[in-house]
């Protein structure tokens, strides 16, 4: 019999609890947008476009590294972060 805790860990779709975080984050910033629908937001939108209000996050997040198993250096797990709080 399993217990609450192996239910939690457990994949779907072969992504675990904590990669399925992540995704479910980009999911809801998920758009398509036009190269003139972009440039015209960046000419008149203060907010960031959505793909560096996800990719721009979790970057800088060592727990998306330990999740998705990034290595250090590479574009999604860099050398050096921007480090807040």
């Amino acid at each position: 019999m399993q217990g609450a805790a192996d239910k939690q860990a457990a994949r779907i779709d072969g992504f675990t609890p904590e990669q399925r975080f992540f995704i479910s984050h980009a999911q809801g910033w998920c758009r398509n947008s036009s190269p003139e629908a972009v440039r015209l937001q960046a000419q008149t939108d203060p907010h960031s476009p959505p793909k560096y209000r996800v990719n721009g996050v979790v970057v800088n997040m060592p727990e998306f590294q330990k999740a998705f198993s990034c290595k250090t250096g590479t574009p999604m797990a860099p050398q050096d972060r921007c480090v807040v709080w």
